[in-house]
């Protein structure tokens, strides 16, 4: 399975000790499936943000995110990019539905999106939110709705098998941030990826002393659902890169730095 690692609209400007300024992004994957066609995680910004995006993703939101706004981050124009179509992406699968995570919805319209069901409901009950904008879904996406299982079959994690996917892409539910918020694990044929959506938002914050960033630290404070169950969901990940770095690469959706780490080591 090839993948590809994409950034899906950069936002405000972030620094690091010693590492380069950057754009935070939302970071994307692209899957290039055998049988099931293209798997993107994640959708980032759409082009309906980009034309409206007061209308779409609201304006309290953009004025605190800071988006470029750039058409070509759009992920439909990245796959465009690639040779493909926008209905060659069959399927989507989402961490959550806040506004920078499922922007780019509208422009797949023929994919099923999978999403656990915790979250959708509370998307759909709440919206229109600062974090929930029924514009991304409006246009009556194919949802197809999980429970979070009993067990822990993934790493001490449990998961989910997605319909109409192999068990090389799954759900891995990881609570605290949103009612109903996952990861996404991608087997790429040599080891596992586990997108972790917003369960942490800094490299640093999975290291043996985490150090939090300061500006990201804040957002993420901000936007928890649950404080006690988002630490200890990145307590679980620590010891996930702790016992298991060989196996699984661990990343998050905002962290530019990660981003550019492992798009240049996948080629993208």
């Amino acid at each position: 399975m090839k993948i590809h690692h994409l950034n899906c609209g950069s936002v405000r400007q972030v620094e690091a000790p010693g590492l380069p300024t950057a754009h935070a992004v939302n970071h994307c994957l692209l899957a290039e499936t055998e049988h099931d066609g293209l798997v993107l995680v994640e959708t980032g910004l759409g082009l309906d943000d980009i034309r409206d995006p007061t209308g779409t993703l609201g304006g309290d939101w953009v004025t605190m995110a800071q988006p470029l706004l750039a058409e070509d981050e759009t992920a439909v124009r990245q796959v465009a990019r690639l040779g493909f179509a926008p209905e060659d992406v069959r399927h989507v699968v989402v961490t959550h539905l806040d506004v920078d995570h499922c922007g780019g919805l509208p422009d797949f319209p023929h994919a099923r999106v999978h999403v656990l069901a915790a979250e959708l409901d509370a998307a759909l009950a709440e919206a229109p939110s600062f974090r929930y904008r029924p514009a991304h879904w409006a246009h009556g996406p194919e949802w197809e709705t999980y429970e979070p299982p009993s067990g822990d079959d993934w790493f001490g994690f449990a998961s989910v098998p997605l319909t109409g996917l192999s068990a090389n892409i799954r759900l891995v539910p990881l609570g605290g941030h949103t009612a109903g918020h996952a990861g996404v694990a991608v087997h790429d044929g040599t080891r596992w990826l586990l997108h972790c959506g917003d369960a942490y938002y800094y490299h640093r914050e999975l290291v043996a002393d985490p150090e939090p960033h300061p500006v990201l630290d804040i957002v993420q404070t901000r936007s928890e659902v649950h404080h006690d169950l988002r630490l200890g969901t990145q307590a679980r990940l620590r010891e996930l890169a702790r016992r298991h770095g060989d196996e699984v690469t661990i990343f998050s959706a905002h962290d530019p730095w990660e981003l550019d780490r492992l798009g240049v080591a996948a080629g993208a």
